[in-house]
């Protein structure tokens, strides 16, 4: 019924940019949360930015000022906008929204698929 689906990933040269994007469709009663995760080969998952309905933000440290956050509330759709990549950006970026679905007393998160960005000469 609720899917996330996420698009934007690809390999580019360090210094380069990527858009990854996330829509979250479905019976969507309402969304508390947005956010991204990265995952590199043999690391655990880090949280790499997120955004909240109020429009409240934070990054991982790594990325301020490189990466941006943003969401389409009409479209239930969050952004990420990824400047001056560098190798160590390399990752499987997931999405994930903290959300109430129709017919659910309490929220609980969803997950994207994961899209591949890989940063390299």
């Amino acid at each position: 019924q609720v899917q996330l689906v996420e698009s934007g990933g690809g390999l580019v040269q360090p210094g380069g940019s990527l858009r990854l994007s996330c829509a979250a469709s479905g019976s969507i009663f309402k969304i508390n949360s947005m956010a991204w995760y990265r995952q590199a080969p043999g690391n655990e998952r880090e949280l790499v930015a997120v955004i909240t309905n109020g429009g409240s933000i934070n990054y991982t440290d790594s990325v301020k000022g490189r990466f941006t956050i943003s969401r389409d509330n009409a479209k239930n759709t969050v952004y990420l906008q990824m400047n001056n990549l560098k190798p160590e950006d390399t990752a499987v970026y997931y999405c994930k929204a903290n959300m109430v679905v129709a017919g659910r007393r309490y929220d609980g998160n969803y997950w994207g698929q994961g899209t591949q960005v890989t940063v390299s000469s």
